[in-house]
């Protein structure tokens, strides 16, 4: 097996290129396993044989996506390379874990996180163990082989040439590299050579004191002493399997055994011959390496993987098996990460993982940790209803002692998501998805608390999920509408002008309001383009209706400006770009900026409004009464228009109207108008509301009364209406 070259002269073959750091690599590398490799070549060209070998694991460290698997071919290669020795394995894997994400861990397209590296070096590691044991293991059954073949030949022909065959027999039999034992089919041990005897701890007669059939250990696998069976019996000519045995000191000897049934020369079962290798310092690493793949670093709990695995067995369909799971973020970690620093933060991770360990000690029960500041606790069982809930108790309790860290008291808070339910019903990712939402909820109730899983809930908020992933793309499909709402002059009844309301027609969902998608596009940033096309559009339909709408004054456009876009830098510009290319006058248009987004504004957030305003674009003060602002702040607000929330106005839809709501905007008209400010009411819906609105003052008005938001033709019909 050989791993393809690459041609030699790269233009990153510089000292501190990517190949150069390669090519140091593979010199730590042949220098550390060249004296135990038994080969003709010199060490510089051991070298070379080395780099490609070199180049393949940089190549499996920085894959996506990453699968160590493919290292087991390298580890092949270099027992085809002639290092069979132990120690060229355990120097190789010494050199990897050390130097291969130092020199190679910068080689890739995209800068790998220290503990992404370490996990997947890990794992690379393991699987060159694997790859390098496996290609050991058949070159050495293929001697054993030879060897069996030898022990059968020496046995069938030791009447015709016993002295010649004696000699080769014995030869073989006992500088064999292999244990091998001869036993008849009874079980008992006639020969066995040394190799055999020193794996059992050197006594012979330990050995010898036992029948085949009485190594018995009770980690055998379930098939080994049915092989073992057919073969005595003569229906089964050999069988492979791996078996651990007891030494004379109580201590566990694993092998890898290969049993043969040797025929007289009449093909009748006559002996059975036993080939070992000893495999335990191998299955340690083995075992030594799956752990380091599957435990945090930093903590020593069960990482991602491990805890997967447990929770996909959990899930299995097991009749009246349920299981609980709790998944916990602590609140804040990040400010304790910016403040005292990250070794500060990780040994309180490592505290905190001592004590969410000691809330899960009962069988059935598991504490792993995701990540960051994330872990998760399993419990499973026929009651897990009531026991996730104590669980969860327990790891809240658990984090209200304040940690000691540096000389301070840190109290330490966490949200907390539980999922229960019986076995085999949903998938591990549901589970764990479920489980991140069911925190977010808590974390979004202030935290410190636990929330227990809500299907509907988890449907909100993947629909929410759906909708944000699915928002940059939706403006360029033109899947975006605006519909407009009249805004009608209290004193006349005419049409004064039109609100702009933008609607998103989804693909699966069908028509959606601006109250499902506009925070999700504050969140997103898409705010900002979809505010910008808006105004075009707003703009552009508002010319229109100028052109055609001769008889009356200028109509007016309102439209909704978000925080975010009152903050974007070209705010100014981008509104006096779109009146220019449209030919719209300033003044048809109207921006209505809530009034909790200008509460405690300073002049830098004014300023672009003040611009505007002074170009003569109205300003709209939206939702008036419910930021609970200072009413002195009007006077310092660049607006001229107080758009009145519904909710004061409620009161007024029948007769008699309530007294105080009239009194109260009795009082806000009045000091509008103290201050040359229009009023406008929303929410108007009978005809009795409208003439009370209309008998206290207020200028204009929209709502379901007059019209509801429609097609742009709706609003033309009303403007012809008026002019007749």
């Amino acid at each position: 097996m050989s791993i393809p070259a690459q041609a030699s002269g790269a233009p990153d073959a510089e000292p501190d290129g990517p190949e150069g750091r390669l090519r140091r690599f593979a010199t730590i590398w042949s220098r550390a396993i060249f004296p135990s490799t038994a080969t003709s070549m010199t060490r510089p060209e051991f070298e070379q044989h080395l780099l490609p070998m070199a180049r393949e694991l940089s190549t499996i460290l920085h894959a996506r996506p990453f699968d160590a698997a493919s290292a087991q071919r390298v580890g092949a290669a270099l027992v085809d390379a002639h290092c069979t020795d132990p120690d060229a394995l355990s120097s190789t894997l010494g050199v990897v874990d050390s130097y291969l994400v130092l020199y190679c861990g910068g080689n890739g397209p995209v800068e790998l996180s220290t503990e992404d590296s370490r996990a997947r070096c890990a794992r690379i590691q393991h699987a060159f163990a694997g790859g390098f044991t496996q290609a050991l293991r058949e070159r050495t059954l293929a001697e054993q082989e030879a060897i069996a073949r030898s022990a059968l030949t020496a046995r069938s022909h030791a009447e015709e040439a016993l002295h010649a065959t004696e000699a080769r027999f014995r030869a073989v039999f006992k500088d064999a590299a292999v244990g091998i034992g001869i036993a008849d089919l009874d079980g008992n041990i006639l020969e066995i050579n040394d190799t055999l005897t020193r794996m059992f701890g050197g006594l012979e007669n330990h050995v010898r004191s036992h029948k085949v059939n009485e190594w018995v250990h009770p980690e055998d696998s379930p098939h080994v002493w049915k092989y073992y069976n057919e073969l005595v019996r003569g229906e089964r000519e050999h069988y492979s399997v791996e078996k651990p045995y007891y030494r004379n000191d109580g201590t566990v000897l694993w092998t890898n055994l290969t049993v043969s049934l040797l025929r007289d020369s009449e093909g009748r079962p006559e002996y059975q011959l036993a080939l070992m290798e000893d495999t335990t310092e191998r299955r340690l690493l083995n075992l030594r390496l799956r752990y380091e793949a599957t435990h945090d670093a930093l903590t020593g709990l069960p990482n991602r993987t491990l805890f997967f695995e447990r929770l996909e067995k959990a899930l299995a369909h097991k009749e009246g098996m349920r299981f609980g799971l709790c998944y916990l973020d602590l609140d804040g970690f990040k400010a304790i990460n910016d403040s005292l620093g990250h070794a500060a933060g990780d040994r309180l991770l490592v505290e905190v993982a001592d004590r969410l360990q000691s809330c899960a000690t009962a069988p059935g029960e598991m504490v792993a940790r995701l990540g960051g500041d994330e872990f998760v606790a399993l419990t499973t069982g026929p009651r897990t209803e009531q026991e996730v809930d104590e669980l969860a108790g327990r790891i809240l309790s658990a984090l209200a002692t304040p940690i000691r860290l540096d000389g301070r008291e840190l109290t330490v808070r966490g949200s907390v998501g539980v999922v229960e339910g019986p076995s085999g019903e949903r998938t591990a990712a549901e589970v764990l998805r479920s489980a991140d939402i069911t925190m977010y909820r808590a974390k979004a109730a202030g935290g410190n608390r636990f929330a227990l899983a809500d299907a509907e809930a988890d449907a909100r908020a993947i629909t929410r999920h759906g909708l944000t992933t699915a928002l940059p793309t939706a403006l360029d499909r033109g899947e975006f509408f605006i519909e407009y709402q009249p805004l009608v002059h209290l004193g006349d009844g005419s049409v004064h002008g039109a609100e702009a309301l933008v609607r998103w027609c989804h693909p699966q969902h069908g028509v959606l309001g601006p109250d499902r998608f506009i925070p999700l596009a504050e969140h997103t940033g898409l705010i900002v383009p979809l505010g910008r096309w808006v105004l075009e559009e707003s703009v552009r339909q508002a010319n229109f209706w100028q052109e055609r709408h001769t008889d009356g004054g200028p109509l007016r456009i309102n439209v909704n400006l978000s925080p975010t876009q009152l903050h974007h830098p070209r705010l100014v510009a981008e509104t006096v770009d779109v009146l220019e290319r449209s030919g719209l006058e300033p003044g048809a248009l109207c921006l209505e900026v809530t009034e909790s987004a200008l509460i405690g504004a300073d002049d830098d957030l004014l300023k672009p409004l003040r611009q505007l305003a002074e170009m003569g674009v109205d300003i709209a003060l939206d939702d008036f009464g419910t930021g609970y602002s200072n009413l002195a702040n009007l006077r310092r607000l660049p607006v001229s228009v107080l758009k009145l929330d519904r909710s004061f106005t409620q009161g007024m839809q029948h007769h008699p109207a309530d007294p105080v709501d009239m009194k109260i905007v009795e009082g806000i008209v009045s000091l509008a108008h103290s201050l040359d400010l229009a009023v406008t009411v929303e929410g108007v819906e009978t005809g009795a509301q409208a003439e009370q609105l209309k008998q206290l003052g207020c200028d204009t008005a929209q709502g379901w009364y007059y019209a509801r938001p429609g097609a742009p033709d709706r609003i033309h019909a009303l403007l012809l209406a008026d002019a007749v």
